[in-house]
């Protein structure tokens, strides 16, 4: 009967949860105690929730100011191996474990068969004070030692000596961990390697059918997960980016000297990671990720990328799998600090073969490179405004054939499906829409545009009738997160589910300078969760 249940599909109910007046600590400045601010009645969904986390082994979603987390008892292994199961997640990545003040953060560093009077030193380290003093809670986690014998679960360790601990600035989650009255082991709540969840749709996508509850609180604050901090060797050290920058930390006493530490090989699984979610692939979608480092300019990546894609359409080079996709693909951009609309992709102009720079070329299609590299492309970048790329290592007859022809982007009407986005949509064509058509035709239809704005249609009914034969190259979604490194890290995840949900076959992204802020952190999901980097 068990063996049954525990493979049966279960039946996900999302809560909304009414966050106002929900908690606050006895005292702001000391973190000792949070108290519960009302009256909980017996189907509040909080109460539910503490129920549910006391007795069964299975995991609840639940927000946080980071990302929503996948919360369990953390003393009970049952309740932690379910937390394994339910994201498919390999058991020797740790996990951390969440308190609701430093009341309960004190329970947890005594060995389990401590009395009250063995001691009354503190038991949190002093290298580890001036940091919650300054940030929690917050998005903050600090690695303690785990004493012997534990109260927590060996799972929540992954056989480490120490633990993970941090104390969420969430009212929500701290009245939740306070009413289940033990720390809640908890990753972040999405399907082991894909990207964080901001949202609790995201968290239904990922999970439903593993898990039973999800807590609606709205969506992520920051965006991106905690940091991660080892205080416990000299000098401190980083081992995971997240809310709060290294620049941060070294403006407390005792960690001015704070180094990064997480391009270690644990990062790349050469050994047990010392900090959770750095051992394993995280934060990938499905769709191939293209990650263009920042290089400070306005430069746009759409002309190059262009002859990428016609030359794996037409099977002259291996690009990420596009040479057996079905075309036209669907691609994705999400942009940032400086690309322009469509990355440039409707700027692509050719170079002429007769021109004095150009390199000598094959001119025959046996004579094709076929090593699938682009290091033999010679670049041309033309003029800032109109760039110009070509490739020298293709034929001159399929060179010539793909160059005779414009590339266009014809926009498309905005998308209202999409909640959290504005996402643009357009047809990466070659050839000009307009040249396609005898010129009664043109004339008709610009007569059409200016009677009929207000509903153009007739007008699009009209045009797309002619896009097969204009040679349709790929459908355009792009996601603009905006200049500021916080907005960023708050859209980040959300764009990559939002493209990943529309079924692209490869993303375009603008990475960010990672330097300062959380930009370290933005930049370090998106190098996990990038199939290839361009510098």
């Amino acid at each position: 009967m068990a063996s049954n249940q525990a493979n049966s599909v279960l039946s996900t109910r999302v809560l909304d949860v009414d966050t106002s007046k929900i908690g606050k600590f006895e005292d702001a400045q000391t973190l000792e105690k949070w108290e519960l601010s009302r009256d909980t009645s017996p189907e509040d969904p909080l109460l539910l929730a503490a129920q549910h986390l006391r007795t069964k082994s299975i995991p609840v979603g639940f927000p946080t100011e980071t990302v929503y987390g996948l919360g369990a008892d953390a003393t009970r292994s049952d309740a932690v191996k379910g937390i394994y199961k339910a994201k498919g997640r390999p058991s020797d990545n740790p996990l951390i474990i969440h308190v609701c003040d430093l009341t309960m953060l004190r329970q947890y560093l005594v060995p389990a068969d401590a009395t009250s009077s063995d001691s009354d030193r503190d038991p949190i380290p002093e290298i580890y004070k001036p940091l919650i003093k300054e940030f929690w809670p917050g998005p903050l986690t600090i690695l303690l030692p785990n004493p012997s014998p534990s109260k927590l679960a060996p799972e929540v360790t992954a056989g480490l000596s120490t633990f993970g601990v941090r104390m969420p600035d969430s009212p929500l989650a701290l009245s939740l961990i306070k009413l289940a009255g033990v720390p809640l082991a908890a990753p972040s709540a999405n399907a082991s390697t894909k990207p964080s969840p901001t949202t609790a749709a995201h968290v239904l996508h990922d999970l439903s059918g593993r898990i039973e509850l999800i807590l609606n609180g709205g969506s992520c604050q920051v965006g991106v997960e905690s940091t991660v901090v080892d205080g416990l060797c000299g000098p401190p050290v980083v081992l995971r980016p997240g809310g709060v920058s290294i620049e941060r930390i070294r403006e407390c006493a005792g960690w001015e000297n704070t180094v990064k530490s997480y391009k270690d090989l644990s990062e790349v699984g050469g050994s047990a990671p010392r900090a959770p979610g750095m051992k394993y692939k995280h934060y990938s979608p499905k769709a191939k990720v293209v990650l263009f480092e920042s290089t400070g300019s306005s430069n746009n990546i759409g002309p190059l990328e262009v002859w990428r894609l016609l030359a794996a359409r037409d099977g002259k080079l291996t690009y990420h799998g596009l040479e057996a996709a079905t075309w036209p693909i669907k691609v994705g951009i999400v942009s940032t600090k400086n690309w322009g609309t469509w990355a440039g992709f409707h700027r692509a102009k050719w170079n002429s073969r007769t021109e004095n720079h150009a390199a000598p070329s094959p001119t025959t299609d046996a004579a094709e490179h076929s090593d699938g590299e682009w290091d033999s492309v010679l670049v041309s970048h033309g003029s800032e405004e109109e760039p110009r790329y070509e490739p020298e290592s293709f034929s001159s007859s399929w060179s010539q054939s793909i160059s005779s022809k414009p590339i266009t982007v014809r926009a498309m009407p905005s998308d209202p499906s999409s909640l959290e986005f504005e996402v643009s949509l357009g047809k990466l064509l070659q050839g000009d829409p307009l040249s396609a058509l005898p010129a009664a035709d043109v004339i008709r239809m610009e007569r059409s545009r200016q009677a009929r704005a207000a509903s153009s249609s007739a007008v699009d009914e009209f045009q797309n009738d002619f896009l097969e034969d204009l040679g349709h190259i790929a459908d355009l979604f792009q996601i603009k997160l905006g200049g500021e490194t916080k907005d960023i890290a708050h859209g980040l995840f959300s764009a990559l589910r939002e493209l990943d949900q529309r079924e692209v076959d490869i993303i375009y992204v603008e990475g960010i300078e990672d330097e300062g802020d959380i930009a370290a952190a933005v930049m370090n999901r998106l190098r996990k969760a990038a199939t290839v980097i361009e510098k």
